[in-house]
């Protein structure tokens, strides 16, 4: 993959990225809120570049014709959310990158606190993932009596949208469990209790400050993986280097989570069971492997067997990962030979090596 080229300014400059796919009113919506950030009397200096991912609808004209104007990158075709990004770090070089979800809304000094919390870290920290809160209030509901729309949380329970309920987080960075699974730290914690620390394994691609440094070190975004897993895969590389992530809770972003996709759509449940086993083989222990292919495997058993509408794209997700294990594990062996770190030296929580392991 091309590296990006880090400005060679005196002052560092940031570069604040919104990748737009048919969604016109949401990206306008974020862009105003970072434009009052740009305003304010103090805080970060920051540009923003929208790319529009080949929209087919009427989001280019429409932006062009609102506050976005020249700030416009148009793509021809919709590479997915790693190529909008890429498009948009060769086409504008900085020594920062910021990326903002247009589906989030940045609260007020979203960007200065990123900048400040990196500007005070080791370089070793090549990014500071931000907090991300769901839009909306929710309230707890019975396991038993679920509904499609629910949030599940990793314990099992169930959060409903409610006006009078509480504010839940969507994440504070990314960890990888047992079976390969990219998850959001801190997911559906309500926002008083948060325990997550300062580091993480991983970042969340929906908000987040990425040194150029660091990606000149590693390479931009898979654009292999089209549509999620792209940010864990990105936290491995930069891990198995010897960087490190940092979570900043001050940088906050209001998510309306899934908005783009559809968390049951046919593309979110290819990509996130697809990417989840392609990116366990480029990276994870074997162990982790086998467990990611086993855990899909009995997927498609019981959607099937209960004709989930989910079962045709978990079908094609397991047969697209097999079919591309060839090229994978050459991948994998590939990537190996460039980590500073073995694979088994990362905690998957933290990012951190763990006790007394050398870098190699």
């Amino acid at each position: 993959m091309p590296n990006p080229n880090s400005s060679s300014s005196e002052v560092p400059t940031t570069l604040v990225v919104v990748v737009n796919w048919n969604n016109a009113d949401l990206t306008s919506r974020c862009v105003a809120a970072l434009d009052r950030e740009a305003a304010a009397p103090e805080g970060a200096d920051f540009e923003v570049l929208v790319v529009d991912n080949g929209s087919d609808d009427d989001s280019v004209d429409r932006l062009r014709d609102g506050t976005t104007g020249d700030r416009l990158l148009a793509l021809t075709r919709n590479g997915g959310f790693a190529a909008g990004v890429n498009a948009a770090i060769r086409h504008h070089p900085a020594d920062r990158y910021v990326l903002v979800n247009n589906d989030a809304v940045p609260a007020p000094g979203f960007v200065s606190a990123l900048v400040a919390h990196v500007d005070a870290a080791p370089t070793a920290v090549a990014a500071v993932t931000a907090r991300l809160e769901l839009e909306g209030r929710f309230v707890q509901v019975p396991t038993t009596a679920g509904r499609p729309d629910d949030f599940v949380a990793a314990n099992g329970s169930r959060w409903r949208r409610d006006d009078h309920g509480r504010t839940l987080v969507n994440s504070t960075g990314g960890v990888v469990d047992r079976s390969g699974n990219g998850l959001d730290r801190d997911w559906l914690v309500p926002r008083e209790a948060v325990t997550g620390g300062r580091d993480v394994f991983g970042f969340s691609g929906g908000g987040v400050l990425l040194r150029a440094s660091a990606l000149e070190d590693v390479g931009l975004f898979d654009e292999r993986l089209f549509m999620y897993y792209e940010d864990t895969e990105l936290s491995w590389r930069l891990a198995e280097r010897g960087h490190v992530v940092h979570h900043e809770p001050a940088a906050v972003l209001v998510h309306r989570h899934s908005a783009s996709s559809g968390t049951t759509s046919w593309t979110f449940v290819f990509h996130n069971a697809r990417n989840r086993i392609k990116v366990a083989v480029w990276h994870a222990s074997v162990t982790t492997v086998v467990r990611a292919v086993l855990r899909t495997l009995v997927r498609v058993l019981t959607t099937t067997a209960r004709r989930s509408p989910d079962a045709p794209a978990v079908r094609a997700a397991l047969l697209a990962s097999l079919t591309g294990l060839p090229a994978d594990l050459r991948h994998r062996r590939e990537l190996a030979r460039r980590a500073t770190y073995r694979r088994r030296d990362i905690d998957l929580t933290t990012g951190l090596r763990r006790p007394g392991v050398p870098g190699r």
